[in-house]
């Protein structure tokens, strides 16, 4: 991504703290900040792919004074690598929530641990990196920036979502409560809010109850990967979001008009959103063929 748009500018020299950056979103956002001179502080779970990612943002010529393999649901690792990282480096000037999993499901399906991990991961992992870099960050003074991934699920009734979405609303309604009240502090919170993005979570994605191995299934998996967007396209949304400030940051333009549909003309939407839910569940759960 160039820097004819002041972006580049920006981010130079700038402490930027991710989560879920091995792979995805996460990667793509993290390398783009190398290529711009940021300085990286790198954590996820997976620590092959983390150090993949330290090395690819080194060779970009990126500072990476410290990364950490862990799980953003342990409120006392995340805590752990927070305090070594302000008394040795200081504190952040961008916080960016990217770690996030995704299961699909009915009520009839989902498991205790479906809806616990949903939770677990998506909102009190990224509660767990605010309540421990945001005080430093307020207390320095020098403003600043958070970013929370929450998704299109975060928006609109998307069907089997019941699980996923109580995680990403959440994270949403977090987010907007803390853009108003971080203001004062010149700290902007923006809100990530992608539909389809082409990532290990696209092809990973836990269906409760269906057979992914079913060629039906597997038909319209594939078609919704398809509309997916690069995690390039999706950072260099973010990145641009960071810089003017944005509170919700779209990564396509149909989630954007999906979102204006809901507001604007609520009958219809509910009608459509209906239609879907049939479609999708005979999609997920196709009925045997007859011999």
């Amino acid at each position: 991504m160039g820097s004819g748009d002041g972006r580049g500018a920006y981010f130079t020299d700038k402490r930027c703290f991710l989560t879920g950056a091995a792979s995805g979103i996460g990667r793509a956002t993290a390398l783009k900040l190398a290529a711009q001179g940021a300085e990286l502080y790198l954590t996820d779970r997976d620590a092959e792919g983390l150090s993949a990612t330290v090395a690819d943002a080194q060779a970009l010529g990126a500072a990476v004074p410290a990364h950490r393999a862990l799980d953003i649901t342990d409120y006392d690792a995340v805590a752990g690598f927070a305090a070594d990282i302000h008394t040795r480096h200081g504190s952040m000037d961008v916080v960016m929530n990217i770690a996030g999993i995704s299961t699909w499901g009915t009520v009839d399906q989902l498991t205790h641990h479906h809806w616990k991990s949903m939770i677990d991961v998506n909102l009190m992992g990224p509660i767990h990196v605010i309540e421990t870099f945001l005080p430093p960050m307020v207390a320095a003074g020098r403003g600043g920036h958070l970013v929370n991934v929450s998704s299109a699920a975060g928006l609109v009734a998307l069907p089997w979502h019941a699980a996923y979405s109580a995680s990403k609303y959440g994270l949403r309604g977090l987010s907007e409560v803390l853009r108003f009240d971080l203001a004062r502090h010149d700290i902007g919170v923006s809100v990530v809010v992608p539909g389809a993005v082409k990532t290990p979570l696209v092809q990973s994605v836990h269906i409760a109850g269906v057979d992914r191995e079913d060629p039906r299934v597997q038909w319209w998996t594939d078609r919704f990967g398809g509309h997916a967007v690069s995690p390039e396209t999706a950072a260099d949304k973010i990145l641009r979001g960071v810089v003017r400030n944005n509170f919700l940051v779209y990564t396509s333009a149909d989630i954007r008009a999906l979102y204006f549909a809901k507001r604007t003309f609520w009958r219809p939407y509910a009608m459509a959103m209906e239609r879907v839910n049939v479609v999708f569940t005979r999609a997920l759960r196709p009925h045997p063929r007859q011999r």
